[in-house]
């Protein structure tokens, strides 16, 4: 792995992050670890391949936002939605519990 020069990779994220977001990020640094605008922290590497998203994603991201959502896009969230709704770890170890042992009361 090539020695990454700090400067520049902050100097990079600054610019790219400015042009993204019409707004310079507030980067602090502590002890190795960087954290943009109060973030999670993150390393050096991290932060030069934040810098290669933000190029590679700033033009995509817009003409995604362009679209419209279709019928087919709505109807898929909505049936993930009901799918991850369906499903209840209380439920799931209640009859877990209940197959295991049939006279067994449920925890508090």
């Amino acid at each position: 792995m090539a020695n990454l020069d700090k400067d520049q990779v902050i100097a990079d994220f600054t610019q790219a992050y400015t042009q993204a977001n019409g707004k310079a990020p507030a980067i602090e640094a502590k002890s190795g670890w960087y954290s943009v605008d109060g973030g999670k922290n993150v390393r050096l590497a991290q932060l030069q391949e934040m810098t290669e998203a933000i190029k590679g994603d700033a033009k995509p991201l817009k003409k995604a936002a362009d679209k419209a959502p279709t019928a087919k896009t709505k109807t898929a969230k909505a049936t993930k939605t009901a799918k991850k709704s369906e499903f209840s770890v209380k439920a799931y170890y209640a009859e877990q519990l209940k197959n295991k042992a049939p006279g067994a009361t449920l925890p508090r």
